[in-house]
């Protein structure tokens, strides 16, 4: 695969109908991962699982405005002065403040501190899906270390309450990836799996695992595996085809490249499309 270009092989997946257009992760042969605020969300957890950046490195390092300054530390101080009854309105601004100005590490600790203030089932998603995010923007080893951490914790208490939440464990797993127990990541995608043999966002993770060992002929499966259920889903299509580009089947990758070109509208998404066709 030409280096040139960054598979952005998303560990997680965005979530709400809403937050459907923005993109997931960028990755080499790195695990890096960004979600939505909801990823937990059964019915809309993997549409645009995973997209093409080239920005992650200077998400952190961008300067903010002094007038986008000026609005963090107004609502920041005004959640640090308002009592827990208005704590949640209060923070959900705060919380979408900061993911406007790529600070998604500061959203995902206001969420937590609602979680702490009313630890119900959603504000422990929330928490869990907003660290997931800052996660996958970390700009270091020692900090992703952290903060998968903290998505674990968060998703594992939602799920000692909720063991349904199926997409909170398939997004859980793949933050075992980068850990010493990377096979703990798997076997998590499995159980999903076996409770329900279609689940697009753990077919999703496991083609994309399976691309990054270099097992195209899995992830071919897998992500063919999504199409026949889910025949909309563009960003299968995309890695199906670098996939069969991997495998030499070079017709076929050209034919689907094709059909995402002409639907998928993120230009990150177009501009490798394109530099992949000239591979091809």
């Amino acid at each position: 695969m030409n280096k040139s270009i960054l598979l952005v092989i998303g560990l997680g997946v965005l979530a709400t109908a809403g937050l459907y257009s923005l993109p997931n992760v960028v990755v080499r042969n790195e695990d890096r991962t960004l979600t939505n605020e909801r990823t937990t969300d059964p019915e809309t957890a993997v549409r645009d699982t995973a997209v093409l950046r080239s920005d992650r490195s200077d998400l952190h390092t961008v300067k903010l405005t002094p007038e986008q300054q000026k609005e963090l530390n107004r609502l920041s101080g005004r959640f640090e002065a308002v009592d827990d009854k208005q704590k949640p309105a209060v923070g959900a601004e705060l919380i979408q403040a900061y993911r406007k100005v790529s600070r998604y590490d500061s959203a995902a600790y206001v969420a937590d501190k609602l979680a702490q203030v009313a630890p119900t089932e959603a504000n422990v998603l929330r928490a869990g899906d907003l660290y997931y995010e800052a996660y996958g923007f970390a700009a270091d080893n020692q900090k992703m270390v952290s903060l998968g951490k903290k998505t674990r914790e968060f998703y594992q208490k939602a799920l000692d309450g909720n063991p349904n939440l199926l997409a909170a464990k398939a997004n859980m797993a793949m933050t075992y990836v980068t850990t010493e127990t990377p096979m703990q990541g798997i076997m998590l995608l499995r159980e999903v799996l076996k409770d329900d043999p279609t689940n697009e966002l753990a077919l999703f993770n496991m083609g994309l695992l399976a691309m990054r060992s270099g097992q195209y002929n899995r992830a071919v499966e897998r992500f063919q595996a999504i199409l026949s259920s889910h025949p909309e889903n563009t960003k299968a299509q995309f890695y199906l085809a670098i996939s069969l580009g991997e495998m030499g089947r070079k017709d076929e990758a050209r034919e689907l490249l094709a059909k995402v070109k002409a639907r998928e509208k993120d230009p990150t998404i177009q501009a490798a499309i394109k530099e992949l066709e000239q591979n091809l």
